[in-house]
């Protein structure tokens, strides 16, 4: 960031713009990342297979390699009603996660995470260029390193969050959550 001092993140953090979106990034970021390791955990649980556990983590990044597709989908459309559209979807793809109660229904688990990276990768494309164009320029390298530390420091703290919340309340507990932020 631009100093040490801490005034870069405080210039950052004034502007409201740029306040508001680190917040969203915090919140989503903690339930994205929540579910991200809760649901190898949860597919092991329910069907005893470390194979199917693993693949949780390759059903949600895969949509990774559509990236430029997706990408290019973004910038053809109005960002703003993008980012509303999809995070909504998601959400209301996450509530399915409720459904998922035995090894017979793990298959939603793995339809849910490929299509929640999906909606992944088409956010970023969009929250991307939005962001360069709403937060002020004097202020744009400061807030994408205060961003990507939040959403990196969110990654370090949620996995662990979504565990203890799998293991006391079942995978629910952690679909739930992770549908609201």
């Amino acid at each position: 960031m631009g100093g040490t001092d801490g005034t870069a993140m405080a210039r950052v953090l004034r502007d409201p713009v740029a306040g508001r979106y680190l917040a969203g990034v915090v919140v989503s970021g903690f339930g994205t990342s929540a579910l991200w390791l809760t649901a190898g955990i949860w597919v092991k649980s329910l069907t005893g297979s470390d194979s199917l556990a693993a693949l949780t983590v390759c059903a949600m990044w895969v949509p990774v390699l559509g990236g430029p597709a997706l990408g290019a989908l973004a910038d053809r459309l109005d960002r703003t009603a993008l980012l509303v559209r999809v995070n909504l979807a998601m959400a209301c793809l996450l509530a399915a996660l409720l459904l998922v109660d035995s090894g017979r229904t793990v298959w939603l688990v793995f339809v849910v995470l490929v299509l929640y990276g999906a909606g992944g990768v088409l956010l970023d494309a969009a929250e991307s260029a939005l962001v360069a164009g709403t937060v002020p320029a004097s202020l744009l390298a400061d807030f994408n390193g205060l961003r990507m530390t939040a959403n990196e420091g969110v990654k370090l703290v949620a996995p662990l969050a979504g565990a203890g919340l799998y293991a006391r309340f079942g995978g629910p507990a952690v679909a739930l959550p992770a549908a609201v932020t």
